[in-house]
């Protein structure tokens, strides 16, 4: 047959392949902003117009389109001039990760989005989903409104400049992992295991060996003995070693088994069909606490190299603490209050999914060959560590990159693709693509721990507290990685940030047979401060004091310090307060607030808050290098090893650079991400981009500013207290000496004018946050409504408002996921259901509300420039405070997340039942 499409007024003749969508015909020729989100047609990220109409192209038949126009985000803009909607989302930064941003374009460039549906953006967005925004700055976009700024030369800092890569996401043109062409790439899929707990007693590969474009399969046979954790930290003994490459125990539903490579992922998944498993079953646990109890099946019987802490009674972690005498101060307290709380799975949903490509490249400093991972990942250098380590190779062997990264949130913390990718590569010596589909992301990847925390807290009748303790189970999964970190992370600055002067905590991590769990934004925080910050309003209901005051009388102060289960962390300082400023927009948000007006008629309506605090960065260190050079044209050259997904440090970095030296970011390169641009950089977790990160890079700016004046004075012979840096040059008492003047006559000299920068984590700051929530309630449906959002952020010096403000937002709108409908559903034998986004439901536009931010004016001592973290924190609070808003409409205190519509109806129509009110409307309460 013949077939003609026209791509972005291109033609093109190639057939399709036999069911062959649009995207992977797109992709294939070279059109890299369609991207893959879901595959299901539920995400939008593929989103092309077909004659001016848009088509979700991971549905669209490839053939279908056979005579048509076909435009995607690369064909938008015309002579070299941005399409009007392109520098709407560029002038609002109506994105942060940017792998959604193609899809809303071609959504909102396309020839029916008029009038009508720009006004009713929840139904023209339907089909639309971003994870990182909050969809404020989208809309913003669609609506003209413009943010950001161009500060002058050396003013950069704490103005909203636009992301650096701004230009190429609107474009299609940012690169992500697997936005590239490699000669000769095989494809890996994997075989995953049935059964929840298993031992492999054989496994036939012939069969699949024998399908056409299947170059090898690998089983345990192949991979190495060695034990390893797929999570990354800077220290690995953090982690249990639990994990081999392909194990003969599977311990999930999900786990995989083997690994096929072939030509096509068509052939390699033909080839998982064809292999033949003979499986031993095993007795399986899914239930933490029945997995600790005696008799329970041992899910990993290790020895105590792999640091598990009681195997045999499948406990991953635990931490048992205790200051001052808790039951002493229990029974000094005149009201004592005890909960148990709830928490359920949530799954990150990067719209990039885990994945990476594996090749080789001739190492220009050696000559020889390495191998070559292009990830996407949040820690490129703690990866190749942990691949020289498994594979005994040396590092300059192994260069990991991570190109633009599609999302994270803590689930890239994880080796999950490149060690059985660089073995496939290692033993083929092929390149190798390993790309997980949506519901890989769902049974294959990690998750947010469910948590189940039981609260008790005593206080006197002035409100003053007597004692606090926790008993926590955190639910780790088939697998530790990340488990006894989460579970003590949990209850540090969740308990630390109260002055109870009694308090206790007894906390497990504990092994089952379920799909792991990881580092999700927050790490356990978010999920003790759900029970503590409800119980201390339950609290105040019981002493019947207002709940804003009993935390004014209970939280620590500026000069205090943090005291949790084990005592004070000696790194971790109030280097700023801003909590006080915190609740103070809680308390002028009650103020002023008219918003219950808006609920409908005879409709429950209620407030509530909660406040949360984080330390800035991880404990134990966390490592950044930077260099800072300058280049032969006047300009600089930022290389810095964290990496970017929507996080902002590429624009923080900048604006740091920019005002060391005086110039303006457009004058700016900067290099990130690649374990060739620097020594080591932990990586992009723990909320360590700006205060990490960037304090090295601050330390390489300044220090490159300071040679640069020294080696001027030295040149024009002039004293250098008479010297002053521009945008582009040194001037000298009325003489100005251009910067490429100057790299000229240093390179004559044999110097290079380049400052390095490091910085260790430590010691480490304290950041706060406070959420409040008016929300309205239909006691016939059990629908919710918010009516205001109110955020108080304390993040120090603000690097960034516009972006700073988004992390906030989108912080919240991913809370209120978790809060309202996000879950990870099992059966009874530990297999994910909800392996879809359209079974597994994300916040769209119409559930999001817009979110009012407030920033703390504080300035800290430690972070650089006076900036604190404010990348995870926003998450913590929300959960509570709707809890603590919904006890207000209903008078139900809900303690299991999600609060999902139904359960929330039930709970009304039982508690009327209860109250002998019958079938008839509630009351409207304020």
């Amino acid at each position: 047959m013949s077939f003609s499409i026209r791509v972005n007024d291109q033609d093109f003749d190639a057939e399709p392949r036999a069911g062959q969508c649009l995207r992977t015909y797109l992709r294939e020729r070279g059109w890299f902003g369609v991207k893959k989100g879901c595959d299901g047609g539920d995400c939008g990220a593929c989103t092309v117009q077909v004659d001016g109409e848009p088509v979700h192209s991971c549905l669209y038949p490839a053939l279908r389109a056979e005579g048509r126009s076909v435009t995607t985000v690369e064909g938008l803009a015309k002579d070299g001039e941005l399409h009007p909607m392109q520098q709407r989302f560029l002038d609002a930064q109506g994105f942060q990760c940017g792998f959604c941003t193609a899809g809303f374009l071609m959504t909102t460039t396309a020839k029916g989005f008029d009038e009508d549906k720009r006004a009713d953006l929840p139904r023209a967005l339907k089909g639309n989903l971003c994870r990182c925004t909050g969809y404020r700055a989208i809309e913003d976009a669609i609506c003209g409104v413009k943010h950001t700024e161009r500060p002058d030369a050396g003013q950069a800092v704490g103005r909203s400049l636009g992301a650096p890569a701004g230009p190429q996401v609107v474009t299609g043109t940012a690169r992500y992992t697997f936005d590239m062409e490699v000669e000769g790439l095989l494809h890996m899929k994997l075989l995953r295991s049935p059964h929840p707990h298993a031992r492999i007693v054989s496994i036939d590969t012939s069969a699949a060996l024998r399908v056409p474009g299947v170059h090898a399969v690998l089983t345990h046979h192949d991979a190495p003995e060695t034990l390893y954790s797929s999570a990354r930290h800077e220290h690995p003994t953090e982690d249990p070693d639990d994990t081999r490459v392909l194990d003969d125990v599977v311990r999930f539903v999900g786990q995989r088994v083997a690994a096929v490579v072939a030509d096509s992922e068509g052939a390699a998944e033909e080839g998982c069909r064809r292999i033949v498993v003979e499986y031993e079953q095993l007795p399986f646990v899914l239930d933490p606490e029945e997995a600790m109890a005696p008799g329970a099946p041992v899910i990993h019987p290790k020895g105590p190299e792999s640091r598990i802490f009681r195997a045999e009674n499948n406990v991953c972690g635990e931490v048992h603490g205790e200051t001052g005498d808790v039951e002493r101060g229990f029974a000094e307290a005149h009201v004592v209050h005890e909960e148990t709380f709830r928490t359920q799975r949530v799954q990150h949903a990067s719209l990039e999914t885990h994945g990476c490509l594996v090749y080789f490249e001739e190492n220009e400093e050696t000559g020889e060959e390495r191998i070559v991972v292009r990830s996407s990942t949040q820690v490129p250098f703690l990866t190749r560590r942990a691949l020289c380590a498994l594979y005994d190779l040396p590092e300059e062997k192994v260069r990991v990159v991570a190109g633009r990264v599609g999302g994270g949130f803590g689930g890239k913390q994880e080796m999950l693709t490149e060690d059985i990718a660089v073995l496939a590569a290692m033993k083929l010596h092929r390149p190798v693509k390993l790309e997980f589909t949506r519901p890989e992301q769902f049974y294959g990847a990690t998750t947010r721990h469910p948590f189940k925390v039981t609260v008790k807290v005593g206080a006197k009748r002035d409100g003053m507290l007597t004692a606090l303790q926790f008993r926590v189970v955190a639910n780790t999964g088939a697998y530790g990685n990340h488990g006894p970190a989460v579970m003590f992370h949990s209850v540090g600055e969740s308990m630390g940030v109260y002055k109870a002067p009694n308090k206790k905590v007894n906390a497990y991590s504990v092994y089952t047979n379920a799909v792991p769990a990881g580092a999700f934004r927050g790490y356990g925080l978010g999920q003790v401060t759900f029970a503590l910050e409800s119980a201390m309003d339950e609290l105040a209901r019981l002493l019947d004091i207002d709940p804003l005051v009993l935390r004014e009388k209970n939280v620590i102060g500026p000069g205090d310090h943090m005291e949790g289960p084990c005592g004070e962390e000696e790194d971790l300082h109030i280097a700023s307060y801003g909590l006080d400023q915190c609740l103070g927009v809680v308390r002028n948000a009650l103020a002023d607030d008219r918003s219950a007006e808006l609920a409908p008629e005879g409709w429950l309506v209620g407030q509530g808050f909660a406040m949360a605090a984080i330390a800035t960065g991880p404990p134990g260190g966390h490592y950044a290098d930077a260099t800072v050079t300058l280049l032969d044209d006047g300009s600089y050259d930022i290389a810095v090893g964290t990496a970017e997904f929507g996080n902002g440090t590429t624009t923080v970095h900048k604006q740091i650079t920019a005002g060391a030296l005086g110039t303006t970011v457009d004058r700016i390169a900067i290099r990130q991400s690649d374990t060739d641009v620097v020594r080591h950089d932990t990586g992009a977790f723990g909320s360590a981009g700006t205060v990490v990160a960037g304090k090295a890079v601050m330390k390489a700016a300044n220090a490159l500013a300071g040679q640069i004046l020294s080696f001027a004075a030295e040149y024009v012979r002039v004293p250098q207290s008479q010297l002053r840096l521009t945008a582009d040059a040194v001037e000298c008492e009325g003489r100005i000496v251009t910067l490429k003047e100057l790299f000229e006559a240093s390179r004559r000299q044999g110097v290079e004018l380049a400052g390095v920068g490091h910085w260790g984590g430590s010691p480490r700051s304290v950041a706060f946050n406070s959420q409040w929530f008016r929300l309205a309630v239909d006691p016939d449906t059990g629908e919710i409504r918010i009516l205001r959002s109110v955020h108080g952020a304390d993040a120090g010096k603000v690097m960034n408002p516009l972006q700073c403000r988004g992390q906030v937002e989108g912080g919240v709108a991913q809370a209120l996921g978790a809060t309202l409908f996000e879950r990870v559903l099992l059966d009874e034998r530990g297999e994910v259901t909800t392996a879809a986004f359209r079974r597994y439901r994300l916040p769209a536009y119409a559930d999001v509300p817009r979110t009012e931010v407030h920033f703390s004016e504080t300035s800290d001592a430690i972070g650089p420039l006076g900036a604190k973290s404010m990348s995870e924190s926003p998450f913590n609070p929300v959960a509570p405070a709707f809890a603590n808003a919904l006890r207000d409409a209903t008078g139900i205190r809900f303690t299991e997340a999600p609060f999902l519509r139904d359960h929330v109806w039930q709970a009304l129509h039982e508690h009327r039942s209860r109250r002998g009110d019958g079938p008839g409307r509630a009351q409207h309460s304020a």
